[in-house]
């Protein structure tokens, strides 16, 4: 059996210890957990310092569980192993030791690497509890295959993020947005078009439109989160089911689903749930239109912020930190800045799914490892934006109402509500004038026009201008 880390003052012969695979004898670290297999994978695959996430490791680790489950039932695991290996797997579902996960994300395709290490390292955990041998192969990993497993935990951790991190950062956000606009509804503001004036609008307005946004994106994750409720596990090699018993899926969907309170279903076709990962893939460009979005709002949020004396300067994001090692009193848009890189990760997180999801050859696709890792980061990097932008940004901002009226009332562009009433010839000369002379656009038509001033108030009212339809 494995020994501590306490080992590590010992001499260096007894730092490690020989296991045995198929191919032979390793040397593995005294204190590690796992056998021979994940050795070979981690002096193969020297590629990066990037292992796989902990939302992975869990899922992983809870289909090793729900697995020992529906064989226990099906009555193809003795019930002793069963129980040790279930202990086993939930003591990493609560520990989650991942000093005991160590495999490169760039290893074999299928992520075979991965699964052995948790088949290894979950049966050294019950061979402790159990007097009979515990194989990791024969009895954590029965009526399962890499090829199914794989898969199945990156349905199962990206379900699961979503479920408990992101959509809940979703609704933070919109709820924050919404709240904060109830005290601008008759706030008004220059709207802009190709960053030049335009039309004015309600603060509210704005930020409602913010909202909506990141609401079309939550429906669309809503609708990929389905796809990934459906697993490949069952199918085992190939889709065809070799070595599970034909009952293991649906009993196996219904343990999992009692553990991660999610409802997980068999899918409809093995072959092509593991020869593919378009379900993948739909999440991830999901996750990308909710970076679009809120990349926009990032970067509205700059701009409306900017100055304070030679940018728009509209609102105040409330400062919280220097923003400058040379420039003393500056202080930048940190939060709208951080949550803007962090979408541009998941855009180009986006681009690696998308490219490793056609790499499905025959039965198999061969870049499941990368999938799990782009797509579980994007859903963390949204997430914790989300909630950074609903309470470090939008939440705390304050509007600068004389810059808005200020803006307004030099605003050449309100005089598109004269159009069905002197025409827009007529309405561009005086557009024009009136930028040209730097004055305010009621006074020029007041001249250029022998409509009253009383009547032009009324036309070129800004507030009724946010209510749209035909001036007048």
């Amino acid at each position: 059996m494995p020994g501590s880390s306490s080992d590590s003052a010992s001499s260096e012969a007894e730092q490690f210890r020989i296991e045995k695979d198929s191919m032979g004898e390793v040397n593995v670290p005294e204190w590690a957990q796992y056998g021979a297999q994940t050795q070979r994978a981690v002096e193969n695959f020297k590629i990066s310092s990037l292992t796989m996430p902990a939302q992975f490791i869990r899922a992983l680790a809870m289909i090793k569980l729900a697995a020992a489950q529906a064989n226990s039932e099906l009555e193809l695991l003795d019930d002793v192993r069963a129980e040790a290996i279930q202990k086993a797997a939930q003591s990493i579902v609560e520990g989650l030791p991942l000093q005991q996960f160590p495999v490169d994300i760039f290893q074999t395709g299928s992520g075979t690497s991965t699964n052995m290490n948790m088949n290894e390292v979950i049966a050294c955990r019950a061979q402790v509890l159990c007097p009979d041998r515990i194989h990791p192969n024969d009895h954590v990993n029965m009526g399962q295959s890499s090829n199914d497993v794989i898969p199945t935990a990156i349905h199962v951790s990206a379900a699961m993020a979503l479920d408990q991190e992101l959509i809940p950062a979703i609704d933070e956000l919109i709820d924050t947005i919404e709240e904060k606009a109830k005290n601008y509804t008759e706030v008004v503001k220059t709207g802009r078009t190709h960053l030049m004036d335009a039309m004015p609008l309600t603060f509210s307005q704005e930020m409602g439109a913010w909202a909506q946004q990141l609401r079309n994106a939550k429906e669309g994750i809503h609708h990929a989160q389905r796809q990934v409720e459906a697993l490949a596990q069952g199918g085992t090699a190939i889709g065809t089911g070799i070595n599970a018993h034909p009952d293991f899926a649906e009993i196996f969907a219904r343990y999992l689903s009692e553990q991660a309170q999610i409802t997980f279903r068999p899918s409809d076709d093995f072959f092509a749930s593991i020869a593919g990962q378009e379900a993948a893939v739909s999440l991830s460009g999901q996750l990308k239109t909710l970076a679009c979005a809120m990349m926009k709002i990032s970067n509205d949020l700059r701009w409306m912020n900017s100055g304070p004396l030679a940018g728009l300067g509209e609102i105040e994001l409330r400062a919280l930190q220097p923003g400058s090692s040379i420039m003393p009193g500056k202080v930048n848009p940190v939060i709208p800045e951080a949550v803007a890189m962090a979408c541009a990760q998941v855009i180009g997180n986006d681009a690696t799914v998308t490219l490793a999801g056609q790499s499905g050859n025959f039965q198999l696709n061969v870049m499941l490892p990368v999938i799990a890792y782009n797509l579980l980061q994007s859903i963390e990097l949204l997430a914790n934006s989300a909630k950074s932008l609903a309470h470090k940004a939008i939440a705390s901002f304050s509007v600068k109402p004389e810059v808005l009226e200020r803006a307004l009332a030099m605003n050449p562009i309100l005089v598109t509500a004269l159009n069905s009433v002197v025409g827009y010839a007529k309405a561009a000369e005086i557009a024009k004038q009136a930028y040209q002379q730097q004055r305010p656009i009621l006074e020029v038509a007041e001249e250029e026009t022998d409509i009253s001033r009383e009547r032009l108030q009324e036309l070129l009212d800004p507030r009724a201008l946010t209510k749209g339809g035909i001036p007048g």
